[in-house]
């Protein structure tokens, strides 16, 4: 989860090609900024273990369901699309596919982002999953629930998802 955006290339180079080696699908927004960012480096990773997922917004008021402009981003392998068109500062509304994106990770890393990232973070502590906040600049969550771990380091993210795939969770 992260920024529609800013791509954060630094963070999500290493963390796609990272989970690309991992028995585990990728699931984004399907949007560009973080989410093109990371699926483009899970899906050049090879081998590979999983298919990129993408959740895709419908266009507001739309009654075809079809995604917004702009989705799916060109890494997207597998784009499930939704009549849900809200986002941004509404992701925590019951039109918003952050709901989807929450309840169907298993492990939640959330990268920078703004409201729709922070409403995310949010659902994924109301519906009690393991979530990471991950970032070469903590301060970049400064507003996200004081709750939530954060890190600036790649290894304790692919120590984090480890534990959590394995079910050994760390209290």
């Amino acid at each position: 989860m992260g920024s529609g955006t800013k791509s954060h290339r630094h963070l999500c180079r290493p963390l796609g090609k990272l989970l690309a080696q991992k028995p585990v699908h990728l699931l984004t927004g399907g949007g560009r900024g973080t989410m093109e960012a990371v699926s483009q480096s899970f899906l050049e990773q090879q081998p590979r273990r999983g298919l990129v997922v993408g959740i895709l917004p419908a266009r507001s008021g739309d009654a075809s369901s079809l995604p917004k402009r702009g989705y799916p981003n060109a890494f997207v392998e597998l784009a499930i699309k939704t009549h849900l068109p809200l986002s941004g500062r509404s992701g925590r509304e019951q039109l918003s596919r952050n709901h989807i994106n929450i309840l169907t990770s298993d492990v939640i890393i959330v990268l920078p982002g703004s409201a729709g990232t922070r409403s995310e973070a949010e659902l994924a502590t109301r519906y009690r999953k393991p979530v990471l906040l991950f970032s070469s600049d903590l301060n970049d969550f400064a507003d996200f629930p004081a709750v939530l771990t954060r890190t600036d380091s790649l290894a304790e993210v692919d120590a984090f998802v480890d534990r959590q795939l394995s079910g050994e969770v760390k209290a």
